[in-house]
């Protein structure tokens, strides 16, 4: 029975530190996100800026094919 308790809490003490390891890692991820995020913006905003005759690629989406 003891041997047991003590397979558990060995077992406990490797989930806890596999989950904060994974916490680590989804809280460096979501910085990354948000930095890419940000990148994408003021990427969007130079496109924008620089070359204002190219379309809003979201109009694209409603104009119809030409073999149509």
């Amino acid at each position: 029975m003891e041997s047991h308790l003590i397979e558990l809490e060995i077992q406990l003490a490797y989930q806890n530190e596999l989950v904060e390891s994974l916490n680590a890692t989804v809280a460096r991820q979501q910085l990354q996100i948000d930095e890419l995020e940000k990148n994408v913006r003021l990427l969007y905003q130079m496109i924008l800026h620089h070359a204002p005759d190219i379309p809003d690629p979201r109009s694209l989406e409603q104009e119809i094919p030409p073999h149509y």
